[in-house]
Formats: C-alpha cells, sequence, structure tokens
C-alpha cells in the first residue's frame, strides 16, 4: 500500500484523564473511516507515563486530510473531546488534554 501522505496528532493527557481519553478513542465514530482520500489510521498508546499519545493517520492526499479537518464529520467524530474541553474551560480547571499536529510526505516505505 503506497501511503503518500501522514498526519500524526501528539496528543498530552493529564493522568487523570488518559483513561477517557482512551475510551473516547475505543469507542469512536469512525466518521474518519468513510472519508475520501482516507486509507487507514492507527492510535498509539505511550509506553511511559507523561508521554504523548500518537494519532497516525495515513492519506491519500494532503487535501484529503485537510477536507477532513475542515468537515462536518470531524467535528461531530471530535464532539465528546471538544465538550471536555468546554467543561473544563467552564469550571476554571486547566484542559485535560492538548494536541499538536503535524504532517509528512511519505518518501520511502
Amino acid at each position: 500500500m503506497n501511503h503518500h501522505f501522514v498526519a500524526i496528532n501528539y496528543i498530552s493527557c493529564t493522568p487523570d484523564y488518559r483513561s477517557r481519553f482512551e475510551e473516547l478513542f475505543t469507542s469512536r465514530a469512525h466518521a474518519i473511516d468513510t472519508m475520501p482520500g482516507f486509507i487507514n489510521m492507527h492510535v498509539l498508546k505511550p509506553a511511559g507515563e507523561g508521554e504523548d499519545y500518537l494519532i497516525v493517520s495515513y492519506w491519500e492526499t494532503e487535501a484529503a486530510f485537510r477536507d477532513w479537518t475542515g468537515s462536518e464529520a470531524f467535528r461531530a467524530g471530535h464532539k465528546r473531546g471538544f465538550e471536555d474541553l468546554a467543561r473544563a474551560r467552564q469550571e476554571g480547571r486547566p484542559a485535560p488534554m492538548s494536541s499538536s499536529f503535524k504532517t509528512y510526505q511519505v518518501i520511502s516505505l
């Protein structure tokens, strides 16, 4: 399988949010699965405490990935996590998780 574009989302979670984060992914809506240009996704749990989770998604093109992040399906698929962040903000608590995307072009398999 030839993967042309990869997006990696680095997710930092507070220790008390890790189990909730894992629950969100194990019960995910699978909204990404039907997006045009989507190939596959892996959710990687860190081996050590305090390290980031990695969500690695494979796409036919960068445009397909950008279409996903701007879609209603993306908002629906992330609704529960966004609600958790909003609730923490309303309660004056720090965000239980944060994320940072990095994108890559595949040059070798």
